[in-house]
């Protein structure tokens, strides 16, 4: 049964709760089991293993990239086509989103098997215990683990495009609560000692490969009940420009996570000439920061399916109320993830980084910097989101490349020479600034022209049987 009430009926701020609250707690408790490595790792007080599973996280999270590709693609796709009632087209996407999904990261692990040498040293892993480290965190990770951590990203996709937000987000929980408990246990009691980065990659792996399962029950399920939840690939996935459209949306989100994964890696290669200490201090800066875009981001991919029903409904009014409360919901969640960064960050880092420890002066600073950017980043994110749920993904794509890739690089090398090793990190606030101007602009733009006159027509509902009137006058 899907959920046309939650779409349609239920008033705005409490259908992005019942969407976002779940998603929001997902993606925390997946940046909160993203830390605990990092936190067990930094129990050993070796900054070459704490190095090591840092300068890991952009190959590790590529995975993520292409099952956005798939997953926020497919979800815009299918939340249109519920939008106009069309399940047969809903559930060819769904079959195309998962199996492409599927190619592309058994393709992806193969390729870092192969290269897996010099994508170790690409990262900054050129020190000779790092780079060994590095070497086993991927193996376990990206090479044995990455088909189920991409495919659970895919899924709760999936799951959340027809509202079954609860669903996705505790496919999420259950890996996150795993690998948190499991960490301790490989790292410290069944492997041992000097094999903790072994234990922490083998506790991610294993948490991601159960919370796998979880969501192919849901899928089995699912075929009990009226669901656009289906893995049979037909010719139908392959019509009707399906491939294309998913590319169209997800593009930007896979381009959008593997451009900001490029800008990592380059941000920690540089830091790497620096000294150890500095590299620690990155990363585990990077780390923390992630929590406020991962709120964000929960927000956002929660208000997706609603963007997307709304406005392929033509409903104008409801649209635009959407995005400001998306808007208002998103930017006051960063801003108070920047506060508490600036007035606690050295207690923060103290988690991680023992305060006897050279990096951890680093990592304070490098935070402080880092955060001041996540209130312009949340509007960005919004406007990102619902390019993509309206099948606009050229501009999403825009501001995608903008935000990681066109300017921060470049910027980096610049400002290193103005401001030293802490001008490689203002081009990250920075750059969220020009963005968020940028994606104001796109948006104004695109409200005068799409969503000045609300549309009104008649859809059938296939539950009451009826043509229904759908939009309200503006």
């Amino acid at each position: 049964m899907h959920k046309e009430e939650l779409f349609e009926n239920t008033p705005i701020f409490r259908a992005l709760f019942e969407l976002a609250l779940p998603t929001v707690f997902g993606q925390i408790i997946l940046v909160v089991y993203n830390m605990a490595d990092t936190y067990f790792v930094g129990l050993t007080k070796s900054n070459h293993m704490l190095t090591a599973v840092t300068i890991c996280m952009p190959a590790f999270m590529i995975l993520t990239a292409m099952a956005n590709l798939f997953g926020v693609g497919g979800s815009s796709v299918i939340a249109r086509a519920l939008g106009k009632a069309n399940y047969d087209r809903a559930k060819s996407t769904c079959a195309f989103s998962f199996w492409g999904c599927t190619a592309f990261t058994l393709i992806y692990s193969l390729v870092v098997y192969i290269f897996i040498n010099p994508v170790i040293n690409a990262l900054g892993g050129t020190d000779p215990f790092v780079h060994k480290y590095a070497r086993t965190y991927l193996m376990y990770t990206v090479v044995f683990g990455g088909f189920f951590t991409s495919m659970n990203a895919l899924m709760a996709h999936l799951v959340r495009s027809e509202g079954k937000a609860l669903h996705a987000s505790i496919g999420v929980v259950i890996g996150g609560v795993l690998n948190i408990a499991l960490d301790p246990l490989f790292m410290f009691v069944i492997l041992e000692k000097g094999n903790e980065v072994a234990g922490a990659a083998i506790a991610t792996a294993l948490s991601n490969t159960i919370s796998f399962f979880y969501y192919v029950v849901i899928f089995v399920a699912s075929r009990r009940e009226k669901s656009i939840l289906n893995v049979k690939l037909t010719g139908e996935s392959f019509k009707n420009s399906i491939p294309s459209c998913v590319f169209d949306a997800g593009l930007p989100a896979c381009i959008m996570t593997l451009a900001e994964n490029i800008s990592y890696a380059i941000l920690d290669k540089l830091m790497s000439y620096n000294g150890l200490a500095a590299q620690t201090g990155i990363g585990v800066a990077k780390k923390v920061n992630m929590m406020a875009h991962s709120i964000v981001r929960g927000v956002t991919q929660g208000a997706l399916p609603l963007l997307g029903y709304s406005y392929s409904c033509g409903n104008r009014v409801k649209t635009k109320k959407t995005v400001g409360a998306t808007v208002l919901i998103s930017a006051s969640a960063a801003f108070i993830c920047t506060v508490a960064s600036l007035l606690f960050a050295n207690e923060v880092i103290g988690v991680f980084i023992h305060e006897t420890n050279e990096a951890h002066i680093y990592g304070i600073k490098f935070l402080r910097i880092l955060c001041v950017g996540a209130p312009f980043s949340a509007v960005t994110y919004t406007f990102i989101s619902f390019f993509q749920a309206v099948g606009h993904g050229r501009k999403s794509f825009v501001l995608a490349l903008l935000r990681k890739g066109i300017l921060d690089i470049p910027l980096m090398f610049v400002l290193q020479n103005l401001v030293k090793i802490y001008g490689i990190v203002l081009a990250t606030p920075i750059t969220d600034a020009i963005c968020f101007v940028v994606s104001l602009c796109l948006f104004s733009k695109f409200a005068e022209k799409h969503l000045a006159a609300n549309k009104i027509r008649k859809v059938y509902n296939p539950v009451t049987g009826k043509n229904e009137v759908v939009g309200e006058k503006n």
